[in-house]
């Protein structure tokens, strides 16, 4: 559904005239940049929005008595959000090449093709994003006293 979403997107920009083709690539590369490039701001417009409601789940559940069940679902999706946030602190290719493979269910091949750089730019862009994610995330939990893995940190400032 979301993809379909982003294609009617990219074809309204089209129709539009918002996104022209100016012959500096072909016609293919072209479309898959465009297509790329709004699937990317609608990934960030949906990030934002799955932001605040994670915000405003926050505030009635300090209003509201909790059950297990919901403070579960919480620290799930909180936990989500804090990956999704330490994400992006990383460079756009880093993180292009995490998406690609861990959310797309691309191989490395695959995201290189859509990327439009060699497998082995690829490999190295997913590599080095594995470890500052990894970085990121182990700074978070030493920073604030909250895990990725869902423990607690005791050691936290």
């Amino acid at each position: 559904a979301e993809a379909e979403e982003v294609l009617q997107t990219v074809y309204l920009k089209i129709l539009e005239g918002k996104a022209q083709f100016r012959g500096e690539a072909s016609l293919k590369t072209w479309l898959f940049a465009v297509i790329r490039k709004t699937a990317a701001s609608e990934y960030r417009r949906n990030l934002l929005r799955k932001l605040r409601s994670a915000v405003s789940s926050e505030q009635v559940r300090e209003r509201e008595p909790a059950g297990g069940e919901v403070d579960a679902a919480f620290d799930r999706s909180e936990e989500q959000v804090r990956f999704r946030l330490a994400l992006q602190h990383l460079p756009a290719r880093q993180r292009e090449a995490l998406h690609l493979v861990f959310y797309e269910d691309l191989s490395l091949r695959e995201a290189a093709e859509v990327m439009g750089v060699s497998i082995g730019s690829t490999r190295q862009h997913y590599e080095r994003g594995k470890k500052r994610l990894r970085e990121v995330l182990e700074r978070t939990e030493v920073d604030y006293g909250i895990s990725w893995r869902g423990k607690e940190n005791p050691g936290a400032v």
